[in-house]
Formats: structure tokens, C-alpha cells, sequence
């Protein structure tokens, strides 16, 4: 998978993510997959429990099918996921 800017429009329902890093130390290292998404909040199945983890305090790894694991800051993931897939990515190179 070729990582680009535009990673951040992705769906992430589905894959597999871990908090690495929070200002919360308890979120720190739950690590589950994705079943749902609000503007503010991931939801994700941790060993057969939902957590709801905020985006804006967190740092995931996200891990793709093929293999590719990619750090977002979960400042930038912020907002409805129907109006992140249709926002315009602004270059900074």
C-alpha cells in the first residue's frame, strides 16, 4: 500500500489499531479492531469489550491487510468519517 497525505480519508471500520501513545496512560497500548467511528471517538473491540477511545488525546497505529502499518496523530482524524472522506488534504510541500 502506498502511503500518502490522503491516508487520512480512508474507512477504518474493520482494521486493526493500536493506541501508542495518549495523555490518558490508561488508553495507552489497547489494541483491538475498529467497529465503529464518531466524530470524536473510535470504538474498538478489546479482548471482547467495546472501548471508546477520543481521537484528539491519542496516537494510532493503524495495520492494513497488506501488511502496512501507519502512525496517525488522532488530531487529524477529528470529525464526522462521512465529512473526512470528502475534506480536501492541503499540501504542505
Amino acid at each position: 500500500m502506498k502511503v500518502t497525505p490522503t491516508i487520512i480519508q480512508d474507512e477504518f471500520i474493520g482494521l486493526k489499531v493500536k493506541v501508542v501513545n495518549s495523555t490518558h496512560k490508561g488508553y495507552v497500548g489497547i489494541e483491538g479492531k475498529i467497529i465503529d467511528e464518531t466524530k470524536n471517538m473510535f470504538v474498538i473491540l478489546y479482548k471482547g469489550k467495546k472501548k471508546m477511545i477520543p481521537k484528539s488525546i491519542s496516537v494510532f497505529h493503524f495495520y492494513f491487510p497488506d501488511g502496512t502499518i501507519v502512525e496517525v496523530d488522532g488530531k487529524l482524524l477529528v470529525g464526522r468519517p462521512e465529512d473526512r472522506i470528502k475534506k480536501k488534504i492541503r499540501r504542505i510541500w
